[in-house]
């Protein structure tokens, strides 16, 4: 593939968005515009890549061969119509762990999607080495599944297929820690340790709280609510993680409010 072809839109401009955007720019990619509800987001991103950004979903370019969704769970399903609007026949993935393939059948007249999973801790504060970090991908036929795969591989060295059920799963067991998910899914324990190495990595650089990402600090209810789900054969853990949720959300909470 010829990078420098293949042209791609960021609608996000997060933490994974703001990682994923600088390692597709380094290894070639055009990005030619970053999506954002937040100005300033949108700005920052765009002007680290060098690229157009907006806040309007209505004046996203229709002209990128991909379209990278990196959104909070709940605002991706939400918006999803008014995101693909005009550009159904577009190539879309997003990038959640806990979102199944099948999102993208809710919109008519999409035809080519996938899901690119990097598995991993992000901060905008914090480059992260993208060769080593898991990327998880799914896609709804063989040609799309063939691009991917080559996408990722010019970013990482450990690039697998795995179904949602698969996905959601490692999702669940870097958030919760919890290696007995992986095995009850088939999947090694190795795919977490890009994880655990970041994780250790960044309280060098970053205070903790700065270092913390996933669900449970922001509370996305749509990413717990699907956990708490798949640990209903599990209620110790259920109650485990549901605890565990709230207290790190509580103590965000009152560490917000201490800086304002």
């Amino acid at each position: 593939m010829e990078t420098s072809t293949f042209p791609i839109v960021l609608v996000g401009a997060g933490n994974l968005a703001t990682n994923l955007g600088l390692a597709l720019k380094q290894a070639g990619f055009p990005i030619l515009q970053v999506y954002s509800r937040s100005e300033g987001a949108a700005s920052a991103l765009a002007g680290r890549l060098g690229c157009e950004a907006t806040v309007s979903l209505q004046d996203l370019r229709p002209d990128a061969e991909l379209y990278i969704t990196a959104l909070k769970d709940s605002a991706l399903e939400s918006r999803l119509p008014e995101i693909l609007h005009g550009r159904e026949e577009r190539f879309w993935v997003h990038t959640a762990g806990s979102l199944p393939l099948s999102l993208w059948e809710r919109v008519p007249g999409v035809k080519r999607y996938g899901v690119f999973y990097p598995m991993q801790t992000f901060s905008k504060a914090r480059r992260v080495d993208f060769r080593s970090i898991p990327i998880l991908l799914e896609a709804n036929a063989l040609a799309q599944m063939n691009l991917l795969r080559e996408i990722a591989s010019t970013l990482s060295g450990n690039v697998r297929e795995a179904t949602s059920r698969q996905r959601q799963a490692i999702h669940m067991a870097g958030v919760f820690a919890c290696n007995l998910l992986l095995a009850a899914q088939g999947l090694p324990f190795e795919l977490l340790q890009p994880l655990i190495d970041e994780t250790a990595r960044k309280v060098h650089e970053l205070a903790p709280q700065e270092a913390q990402t996933g669900p449970a600090i922001r509370y996305d209810e749509n990413v717990i609510g699907k956990h708490l789900e798949a640990l209903s054969h599990e209620p110790e853990m259920q109650t485990l993680y549901r605890l565990l949720s709230q207290s790190i959300h509580e103590a965000a909470r009152e560490k917000s409010k201490d800086t304002e």
